[in-house]
């Protein structure tokens, strides 16, 4: 089992990480792959910094205000660490929990499981799989109830609320998963142009809910035409981008490799174009994406390339 947590360290030079730590050996860390947080950034993030023997802590406050934190909650999440066990690994559900954590501005620890040896989490949450979080010595285990739990666990004052105000919010988009897997595990030629078609068709379904104006914007100007909003519910993300942003970011990297589609650049989807546009320059959800070689190597045995 390995513990980390991606940390704005103050004076550094160059994006970097705080590593995995080896609870069982106490090794010294071992740094995750990807992107850490610039340097540049740290202003956005109030930095509390707490050594405790190998595990970093540290809280990031999205807003960048100080706020006080006499006994903050004791937090830690589990997600999927990667094939090698050197990051983290392929899991949306996993991504999701954390870019609330990060959104929410909370103090947590982050610790990534090996799923070929799980049996190091008997004594936490048996037969358990991530993300699961521990949060005050209690266990939850449901990716859904997980949610909704730090939704009214970490409220306002001390947190941002991230629930969407309107309600299509949080169901825009959720058929283009299914819609993509069946595109992507196909291997007959014959029933690809069906299945594009199906596939594109729930993509340009959220491309027309990203475009349409949503109640707040018509009423500051009733004739202002396609909405120029960032996000799903508005210019914030929420927890309905939490739960959408990690598979689109899979749909992404597979179908590049597989089919040679890019849907974060097609021209007659351009609301998708600047939601994944946007989305990206966020830490939140782009320093939260496991590496391309995780997600493919984890679609690699169901991916089918089309036989010619």
């Amino acid at each position: 089992m390995f513990v980390g947590i991606r940390s704005p360290l103050t004076g550094l030079s160059e994006p970097e990480l705080v590593g995995q730590v080896d609870c069982r050996t106490g090794s010294h860390p071992r740094w995750f792959g990807g992107t850490g947080i610039p340097a540049g950034e740290q202003s956005r993030m109030t930095d509390v910094i707490t050594m405790t023997g190998n595990t970093t802590i540290v809280s990031l406050n999205g807003e960048g205000e100080e706020r006080e934190m006499a006994e903050p909650p004791k937090i830690e999440l589990f997600i999927k660490a990667s094939d090698d066990c050197a990051g983290v690994g392929n899991c949306p559900f996993c991504q999701r929990i954390f870019m609330i954590l990060w959104l929410k501005g909370a103090t947590f620890r982050l610790t990534t499981v090996d799923m070929k040896a799980p049996e190091v989490l008997k004594d936490v949450a048996p037969g358990s799989q991530p993300p699961f979080l521990v949060f005050n010595g209690e266990v939850r285990t449901d990716t859904n109830k997980i949610e909704e739990f730090l939704e009214q666990a970490l409220s306002p004052p001390l947190y941002p609320k991230l629930a969407c105000k309107y309600k299509e919010s949080n169901t825009a988009g959720d058929d283009i998963f299914l819609k993509f897997s069946a595109y992507i595990k196909n291997p007959n030629p014959g029933l690809n142009d069906m299945l594009e078609k199906k596939f594109l068709k729930s993509l340009a379904k959220l491309n027309d809910y990203l475009l349409t104006p949503l109640t707040h914007e018509l009423e500051k100007n009733p004739n202002g035409g396609e909405s120029s909003r960032a996000y799903l519910d508005g210019d914030a993300l929420t927890l309905a981008d939490c739960n959408l942003l990690p598979k689109l970011n899979i749909v992404k990297t597979v179908c590049m490799k597989y089919r040679s589609v890019d849907i974060s650049r097609m021209s007659l989807l351009p609301g998708l174009t600047q939601y994944l546009d946007k989305a990206y320059k966020q830490d939140q959800f782009s320093h939260t994406c496991p590496p391309a070689s995780e997600i493919l190597w984890a679609y690699h045995t169901v991916a089918k390339y089309l036989k010619k």
